[in-house]
């Protein structure tokens, strides 16, 4: 008897599936993202037996005790970039699956063959490209200048094939460039659909976790900055980096959103120039003007990415409305905390800014997503509203609540000794966050408890 195609239909934005077509997805809720997909269902069965112990890459497992399991330290390769290692958490762990996604042409496979000739020496590894030639492969790494190294590279989009590569070499480190590339023989989808993306990236985690070897998958990613295909692709793999950088800068950055070996929220800074991606050393500094003169509406704060201080300035043009309804911009900050800020400013400090247009900015590119920012942009409103320029030796961080208090934040004795360290000689901090006497900084600490109180500096 012959084999049955079924006919399903899966969505693109999640991966559920339905045996008709709608309008609407009935998981996701979103529209028109139903796509007809053929499955072999003798071909899927059997792909479906060959799972074994499904994506941890065990088989056959027992019920034991959590004294049983062996939980010596396992030791992490260091990929020869200081601030990659600070987004993995220190290092490379073996059976550790990395997924990574930017903008086309942010640098992601520039970068991943820098941390492949760092590496080689102390570990096998292998490149393996379904979107470029070898040939391009090759003037890329004579572009970046690399050590002339025995580096393997394999061109194939086949996952089994390229499992088959890998079961033969045994790399301790693989990179997959791109897993939108990919397809399984199991599917008759096209590669780069919700199921392809799926099915492939189970089958490497599994193999990833079964043989200890380390894999970086690199993501495309969709006009929102989200990596193409199903959520569950992250939560498959350990980590999830993000590549990120401001249209005409040079400078990028990388972010942990997720890691299962380290702190999420790491952040790793890169320069981009002729012979790939540099480590920017000192990151504060680039994140700051550093006026002659003091200017209106520009007050410096300090913001943690995960474990790391950063001082970055915050910008604001308060100018009065032409138009029936004053406007409210935002870049690198939440528009919905500015507007809240903007009616606890005017309840609690008397400012009214009804008839005005506001705009805030984060210089250099940064997103702060903490509410350590919400007394320096408030300050930074009232300097450009009165017209009146901070102080440049001036640091002011702090949290923002409705009833006007000024609530605390996490890590204040970290964060006035960055501030310190960069030459900043007086500091404004909730009255929590004012340092023990046992703690000496120089720098002089402003405490405040409410809303009031900041705005006497102005």
């Amino acid at each position: 008897m012959g084999s049955r195609t079924k006919t399903q239909y899966v969505c693109q934005s999640c991966g559920s599936s339905s045996p008709k077509w709608i309008g609407q997805c009935p998981d996701c809720s979103a529209w028109n993202t139903l796509v007809e997909a053929r499955v072999d269902a003798s071909v899927a069965k059997a792909a479906a037996k060959s799972r074994g112990g499904g994506i941890s890459g065990t088989a056959g497992g027992r019920v034991q005790s959590l004294r049983e399991v062996d939980m010596r330290e396992t030791p992490r390769t260091t990929t020869g970039l200081s601030e990659m290692d600070r987004v993995l958490g220190g290092g490379i762990v073996p059976g550790a699956v990395i997924l990574i996604g930017g903008d086309p042409g942010i640098g992601k496979s520039t970068l991943l063959l820098q941390v492949l000739a760092s590496v080689q020496p102390h570990l096998k590894t292998l490149y393996v490209t379904g979107e470029e030639s070898l040939t391009q492969v090759h003037l890329r790494a004579h572009r970046l200048g690399l050590p002339e190294l025995d580096l393997p590279v394999l061109a194939e989009t086949g996952v089994e094939e390229i499992l088959a590569q890998i079961a033969q070499h045994r790399p301790g480190l693989v990179v997959i460039d791109s897993i939108q590339t990919l397809y399984t023989d199991s599917l008759d989808s096209a590669p780069g659909s919700v199921s392809q993306l799926r099915e492939c990236a189970a089958q490497l985690v599994r193999h990833a976790k079964a043989s200890h070897t380390a894999v970086i998958l690199v993501g495309h990613v969709t006009k929102e900055g989200a990596i193409a295909g199903p959520r569950v692709l992250e939560h498959m793999v350990d980590s999830v980096l993000y590549f990120e950088h401001d249209p005409g800068s040079r400078f990028r950055i990388i972010r942990a959103v997720k890691n299962r070996f380290g702190a999420v929220n790491e952040l790793g800074v890169f320069a981009m120039g002729d012979d790939g991606l540099k480590e920017v050393s000192n990151p504060s500094a680039l994140f700051l003007s550093r006026h002659e003169q003091p200017v209106p509406g520009s007050v410096v704060t300090v913001t943690r990415q995960g474990s790391r201080p950063l001082l970055v300035e915050v910008q604001a043009l308060v100018d009065r409305s032409l138009a029936g309804t004053p406007r409210r911009v935002t870049l690198g900050l939440e528009g919905n905390r500015l507007n809240m800020l903007l009616a606890v400013l005017h309840r609690h400090g008397g400012i009214p800014l009804g008839d005005q247009d506001v705009f805030a900015n984060v210089v250099g590119g940064m997103r702060i997503q903490e509410p350590a920012a919400d007394l320096p942009l408030v300050l930074a409103v009232l300097s450009s509203f009165r017209n009146r320029p901070m102080p440049n030796d001036l640091v002011v961080f702090g949290e923002m609540g409705l009833a006007g208090e000024v609530r605390p934040v996490a890590g204040g004795e970290e964060r006035l000794a960055e501030a310190a360290k960069h030459g900043f000689r007086r500091a404004i901090v909730p009255e929590a966050n004012r340092p023990r006497k046992s703690v000496r900084l120089d720098i002089e600490v402003i405490p405040v408890a409410r809303l009031e109180q900041a705005l006497a500096v102005l």
